[in-house]
């Protein structure tokens, strides 16, 4: 790493040790938080956010599909979709952070199906229903996560699936555990529960649940548990229902 990429980490390790903001809107807080780390913020957090690259891959996406992920940051999911980003009928990337969508624009600019959205992932909705909605880290930044969770499952179609990839704490942790990982990433406006993941895999029985433990840069030893979780939705009475691959 050059000393010029290292000063740009130190930057940002000192705007997370500062916190997130509690005063103003969410839109408010998250674009003071970003706006100084938006330029490296996605070589930074290659290196936190464990478990996008499973997900993605473990997403039903058939040719022709409809994707909407919420919360999706500087778009860096749009390129992991690689080829077959080319045979969506849509992606559709909903955000509160004009600084992170600005990010994002780049990487849209190269792909005819991809629509980027400034808006409140707990009141948008597509025209139409969609095959495939997502959370990539972003779940534990909602203050309404059930209503996020709420409006992923309204927009889906019938037998569509919702993904989700995050930082978590279980009950089956130690009590110091939970502890230490509430309160690090409380500080950012990480706000992690048990309850995401139980939640998650009550509304949909037919699902993968998978739960990991990834290092965190600059801090040997240490690991953060995370969770990579696919769902299917229930299909009409009337219609075949087949598992989770």
């Amino acid at each position: 790493m050059s000393s010029r990429d290292l000063l740009a980490d130190l930057r940002i390790l000192w705007q997370m040790l500062r916190g997130q903001s509690r005063n103003g809107s969410a839109a408010e807080r998250l674009q003071a938080f970003y706006a100084p780390q938006a330029g490296r913020y996605d070589e930074f957090r290659a290196r936190l956010l464990h478990g996008r690259d499973e997900l993605i891959d473990r997403l039903i996406t058939p040719a022709g599909a409809s994707v909407v992920e919420l919360g999706g940051g500087t778009g860096s999911n749009i390129d992991r979709f690689g080829r077959r980003m080319q045979k969506l009928q849509r992606y559709t990337l909903v955000d509160l952070c004009p600084a992170l969508l600005e990010q994002a624009r780049s990487r849209a600019r190269v792909h005819r199906n991809v629509e980027l959205v400034e808006g409140d992932v707990t009141r948008y909705r597509p025209a139409e229903p969609v095959d495939c909605v997502f959370f990539s880290y972003s779940l534990t930044m909602i203050d309404d996560w059930r209503g996020a969770l709420f409006n992923a499952l309204s927009m889906l179609k019938p037998g569509g699936t919702l993904g989700v990839v995050d930082f978590y704490v279980s009950r089956r942790h130690a009590a110091w555990r939970r502890w230490l990982w509430r309160r690090w990433f409380a500080h950012d406006g990480v706000r992690l529960t048990p309850e995401h993941l139980e939640a998650l895999t009550d509304s949909m029985p037919d699902h993968v649940r998978l739960e990991r433990q990834g290092p965190l840069p600059y801090i040997a030893g240490l690991s953060v548990p995370y969770y990579v979780f696919v769902g299917r939705k229930a299909r009409a009475a009337s219609q075949q229902r087949q598992p989770m691959p």
